[in-house]
């Protein structure tokens, strides 16, 4: 993948990782519509902006 295209993605363990939950939490996020995602073949990446901006309300949301 191009460097300039692959932090418009990222990968759903990524994701998990990033906010210390597992992965199974990343897909119902994705599920309910919090996160937005692509399926590419087999693997499914989740749209950084959809994943900073959600992490930005959780933030947002605690202060």
């Amino acid at each position: 993948m191009h460097t300039e295209f692959s932090a418009e993605l990222i990968t759903v363990q990524a994701a998990a990782d990033r906010l210390a939950v597992s992965r199974w939490m990343v897909y119902r996020l994705i599920w309910d519509g919090r996160v937005r995602s692509v399926q590419i073949g087999r693997c499914r990446r989740i749209v950084r902006q959809s994943f900073d901006d959600y992490l930005s309300g959780l933030i947002e949301g605690a202060a």
